[in-house]
């Protein structure tokens, strides 16, 4: 054979080859929430040939064979391997364990890599909610490092994020970045009302945010991101119940056709337990999403969420009847419910590859009525009757926030800039109630009055502009700086004669502020990084501080302003990480009570406080089956210059601050028993001081929880066991003139479920 026909040979084989490749189009999804995984790589083993997906998940790959072998690989994902079987092709990856680059979107209202923002944030995935499977989000937000919400019962809650346990408007609690509660009407119970049934993952940010959300993200912010579309056909039904009467059933239903998608989700819960116990509620929560894209440039996205809810309030225990597990209540009426309704859109449209632009319209309508024990008090001249009010609080808001995001090419850096408007008329009633006391103390039945205590009207309006500048010098650096001015008006108009109980004056109050951020992140290579920050965040007072009471005193917003410096290590070749945060906040013109000449009292900006600490994050997975989580924090909270109702607490440490908090779990996933997982959960904290006389102490706590589960085919069934050992302890513990108020945590309950999981892709 001359050398003309072997070339002509060579030439029809290679032809030949061409036209028999396979094409292959594909999608690449989260295998925990159905997700597109942008940037993922997909290629032939063996083969040069290799693709990336685009930002929908899709790609395109060309093989010669059908039982060729694509490997499939993203950061922050284990990797895999398929047979390249069929026409298209549904590709799921796991999320790993030790995995850092989380996209977030809280640090700068934008998606960003973990990695990339200078600040203590961390990431509460979808796999951690689906294996927790939580009864309160408590069980889901105490896994944060130095985060811990206060279990109340039954949803009811405190926080404490680089603050004491407590119940302050120092914490800002959003859903897709949009705040579920307006500035000026805070309520340490607000996350009654999120939907745990529609949440895609959580992001707390620790420290303050300020600079970017505004007022109350003092000692953090908590943002709920709301679950996707699917860009199949999916869902979820599932059922489960408590040895302590607690019964709940979830639901989800997903898909996308053409250029519509939507997402659906909610759960029903009830508990019943005995009437001396009186700690009976239920809860129907229901989200509806709805996104279409009416080009890939343009698209709207719009939620809405439903909460109807209801609990009897148990109230605290003496320490005879918590030591001895008596958990009865001395109150057989108390209750407090919610109604809440939230409509979100959000229409987005790219202008070009630097340029974005999104506009973000909402409505809120929220009502909390309450019966509450804490504000029956005896009557001295008749132990057999008592006083209290039945109170209603609620607040309807129009808003709007419109952002630009601009990517400057020319100098690698990004403007991220906006404007909000948010107008809330709030409302507030209460009203007398005669009660009456049995021989036994137990408060059980009660009268409504014609005089009312309270009832006012306030027009709450909040304005703001920010702006965040983000600029990488070099591949390993990227500095931050933002700002934002809020202005806050308050229009307080009182129904009643102003006087001791029914409130102050007619009056109108606005409070402003400028709260800027610096920060930067370094790259050292190989996983490894660290950051700076320096931020500040103010929070106005509330309508309750301002107005009630006839003196009505000129309030400052409370201010914090902190620094901090973490970093990040991935160590034993990328099977685990640490991260670490250190931070000192400080905070002044806190709002405190102060008695005047005349005996009376009034709020005043007068409290200074300091509060420093270390948080550590460590996850590492030694082999396949085994993973470890370890989250811990350890922080100093003290009186700096604190005079409250003529008692000085300057160098005194806080109450409610253990200085020690933690959340450690292992988890087991044997690979021979395909489906199945063990976790072994401990929660604690150390002691504190219940009073700022710093004159009792609680030992603090630990606590263990065991979780197994087993998939298979779609279903899933699992078993939780909360406080193992059966152990008496507090979630809070509270010392007054009154006596020590403990609130009991869990004693061990016994929860079992099942689910099942479908799509059709």
């Amino acid at each position: 054979m001359n050398k003309r026909t072997g070339l002509l040979v060579l030439l029809l084989m290679a032809l030949n080859i061409a036209y028999s490749q396979i094409t292959i189009k594909g999608m690449v999804i989260d295998a925990t929430t159905n997700q597109p995984i942008t940037g993922a790589s997909i290629s032939v083993l063996n083969n040069r040939a290799n693709t990336t997906a685009d930002e929908n998940g899709n790609f395109v790959l060309n093989v010669i064979s059908v039982r060729d072998s694509l490997q499939l690989t993203s950061i922050g994902y284990n990797p895999k391997i398929v047979v390249a079987s069929g026409s298209h092709l549904f590709v799921s990856l796991t999320p790993s364990f030790a995995n850092l680059n989380d996209v977030v979107v809280s640090g700068s209202r934008d998606f960003q890599r973990r990695t990339e923002i200078p600040v203590a944030i961390n990431v509460i995935s979808k796999t951690t909610i689906n294996e927790t499977k939580a009864t309160r989000l408590d069980m889901l937000i105490n896994k944060v490092p130095g985060a811990y919400m206060v279990d109340l019962g039954n949803e009811q809650h405190e926080m404490s994020v680089r603050q004491p346990l407590g119940t302050k408007n120092l914490f800002l609690y959003l859903e897709d970045g949009i705040p579920i509660r307006t500035t000026g009407d805070f309520n340490h119970n607000a996350l009654i009302e999120i939907n745990q049934a529609s949440l895609e993952r959580i992001e707390v940010i620790k420290g303050p945010a300020s600079s970017l959300y505004g007022s109350e993200a003092v000692g953090g912010a908590i943002n709920f991101i709301t679950q996707l579309p699917s860009p199949f056909l999916s869902g979820k039904v599932q059922a489960e119940v408590g040895s302590r009467g607690y019964k709940r059933t979830d639901f989800s239903l997903s898909n996308t056709h053409k250029k519509f998608g939507f997402f659906v989700g909610g759960y029903y819960a009830n508990q019943n337990q005995p009437d001396q116990e009186h700690n009976d509620f239920e809860k129907t929560a229901l989200t509806l999403r709805a996104d279409y894209d009416f080009t890939e440039k343009i698209k709207l996205s719009t939620v809405t969420d439903y909460i109807a809810y209801k609990t009897d309030q148990k109230g605290g225990l003496d320490s005879a009847h918590f030591y001895n597990k008596d958990y009865i209540s001395f109150y057989r009426f108390t209750y407090r419910k919610v109604d809440a309704f939230r409509l979100r859109s959000t229409l987005s449209r790219e202008w070009s590859d630097y340029n974005k632009t999104t506009f973000t319209v909402f409505h809120r309508n929220s009502v909390i009525g309450q019966n509450p024990f804490y504000s029956i008090s005896n009557i001295s001249a008749n132990p057999l009757k008592a006083k209290g009010q039945i109170n209603e609080d609620g607040f309807k808001s129009y808003g709007s926030v419109l952002q630009h995001t601009t990517k400057l090419r020319s100098i690698n850096a990004k403007l991220i800039s906006g404007v909000s408007l948010d107008i809330s008329p709030a409302t507030y009633i209460a009203q007398f109630i005669d009660v009456d006391r049995d021989a036994n103390k137990v408060y059980y039945n009660y009268r409504p009055k014609d005089s009312l205590l309270t009832n006012y009207n306030v027009d709450l309006l909040n304005t703001a502009v920010f702006t965040q500048v983000e600029y990488k010098p070099t591949d390993k650096l990227k500095l931050v700086a933002a700002a934002r001015y809020d202005r806050l008006d308050y229009q307080f108009d009182n129904h009643l004669l102003p006087g001791a109980f029914t409130g102050a004056p007619d009056a109108t109050d606005h409070f402003d502020h400028f709260t800027p951020k610096l920060g930067l992140t370094y790259d050292f290579g190989k996983n490894n990084g660290a950051y700076l920050n320096y931020s500040v965040g103010f929070a106005p007072p509330n309508i309750t501080d301002l107005y009630t009471g006839v003196k009505v005193p000129v309030l400052k917003a409370s201010s914090y302003n902190n620094y901090e410096i973490g970093g990040w290590v991935f160590f034993a070749a990328n099977k685990g990480y640490a991260e670490v945060s250190l931070y000192k906040l400080d905070g002044e013109n806190e709002i405190v009570s102060v008695r005047l000449a005349d005996g009376t009292y009034q709020n005043q900006n007068a409290g200074k406080t300091s509060h420093k600490g270390v948080e550590v994050n460590i996850k590492y997975a030694p082999v396949e089956d085994l993973s470890i989580r370890l989250a811990s924090a350890y922080a100093q909270h003290r009186y700096v210059d604190y005079i409250e109702r003529g008692k000085d607490y300057s160098g005194h440490k806080m109450a409610q601050a253990p200085p020690f908090i933690y959340n450690s779990e292992i988890t087991y996933k044997p690979h021979y028993f395909k489906g199945f997982r063990i976790a072994v959960e401990m929660q604690g904290m150390s002691k504190y001081f219940t009073d700022p006389q710093n004159t009792a102490t609680y030992n603090g706590f630990t606590a263990f929880n065991l979780r197994a589960a087993y998939n298979i085919k779609g279903f899933e069934i699992w078993a939780n066991c909360i406080n193992v050992a059966d152990k008496v302890f507090a979630t809070v513990v509270e010392k007054s003139a009154f006596g020590t108020s403990y609130r009991p945590g869990q004693l061990r309950t016994i929860n079992v479920g099942l689910a099942y999981n479908f799509r059709n892709n």
